[in-house]
């Protein structure tokens, strides 16, 4: 029989890399629940429905839903049963968290709550799956890497409410046995990114000639930097762990039941590093002013990683460098900049 995925932010940058890969590679029906705001853009979809053969695109449904309120029986009937669960609709803007706190708690908790409400109506589901982030674990001092099982230090309302979100996740797997995993993923980039986003911004100003901010601590010299991994192995990494059929737990999961993984990359780069990057792949030595985000934006880490010895030691690991992969974001990005120059 075939299965059945619910994928809520379907419309979002990483989901519907995941939903490309769903429908490229299995027989899965996927129903994706959409709010459809500024993170969610049903032509996002559409550009990649072009590269779906025409066949399979009527395996996607898209329900209009706002998580904020709860699933009722009429979008309940709509969404029908399903197998699978994956949680990657969420607010994920730092700086609006800061300035707007109780949208994202409405948002990330409330709205989790109302999807784990209805996931206990399920008959017959195989995982819900949680997409968490790297931020929970708050700044990674250098040389510090943070595994699954680490305490967490929120430094600002966003990662706080991803956070309180997992920790529902958590009771309710406790509490009602509700088949769920969280995941914790780093710095995500590929093609369709929000044009707010590092990568697709840093692109995006170099095209047009303009000056970048680059951040760096004043006082120590160093500057921002993440691990940063391509939403195709972030996809690949999902259909792995939906596909998983057991769970070994590490010697430090302190005793949590409820399995936890760090989907990560082994490539570490600091801010200035993938402007160059980019700058290479478009021939363009790119304009540059170096600032201090402690003083310009509070709430902003200046270095976070996770540790992926756990999903090594399962079988998982990405398939392409990060530089081969910005090869063909930026390609993807240039032409379509230029695409909207010319209209």
């Amino acid at each position: 029989m075939t299965k059945k995925v619910l994928i809520t932010g379907g419309a979002g940058f990483i989901a519907h890399h995941i939903i490309y890969r769903i429908l490229t590679t299995t027989d899965w029906e996927i129903v994706s629940l959409d709010r459809l705001d500024y993170s969610g853009n049903l032509n996002r979809l559409a550009d990649m429905m072009q590269d779906v053969d025409p066949s399979q695109r009527r395996r996607l449904r898209v329900v209009w839903h706002d998580l904020k309120a709860e699933i009722n029986s009429m979008i309940a009937a709509n969404i029908g049963q399903v197998d699978y669960i994956l949680h990657l609709a969420a607010g994920s803007h730092v700086d609006r968290s800061i300035e707007y706190p109780m949208e994202f708690v409405m948002d990330n908790v409330v709205g989790t709550v109302n999807l784990l409400q209805f996931a206990r109506t399920q008959k017959n589901l195989n995982r819900f799956v949680y997409f968490s982030t790297d931020e929970v674990f708050g700044p990674a001092p250098q040389g510090v890497s943070y595994s699954e099982r680490d305490r967490y230090n929120s430094t600002n309302p966003y990662s706080a409410s991803k956070a309180a979100a997992e920790e529902m996740c958590v009771a309710y797997h406790n509490t009602y046995n509700l088949p769920i995993y969280i995941t914790h993923t780093m710095n995500i980039f590929g093609e369709r990114q929000n044009p707010e986003k590092y990568v697709p911004m840093t692109i995006k100003k170099i095209f047009e000639g303009e000056t970048l901010n680059i951040h760096f601590d004043s006082k120590t010299g160093l500057i921002g930097s993440r691990s940063y991994l391509h939403a195709e192995d972030v996809a690949d990494a999902m259909l792995f762990l939906l596909n998983l059929k057991e769970v070994t737990f590490p010697e430090n999961h302190m005793g949590g039941k409820c399995p936890k993984f760090n989907i990560s990359s082994d490539e570490e780069f600091d801010n200035l590093e993938i402007a160059h990057m980019i700058g290479e792949h478009m021939g363009v030595h790119p304009k540059y002013v170096m600032s201090d985000p402690n003083i310009e934006r509070p709430g902003h880490d200046m270095r976070y990683l996770i540790c992926g010895d756990y999903m090594r030691e399962l079988g998982w690991k990405k398939k392409r460098s990060v530089r081969e992969s910005m090869k063909s974001v930026v390609e993807h990005t240039v032409k379509h900049l230029k695409e909207q120059n010319q209209n």
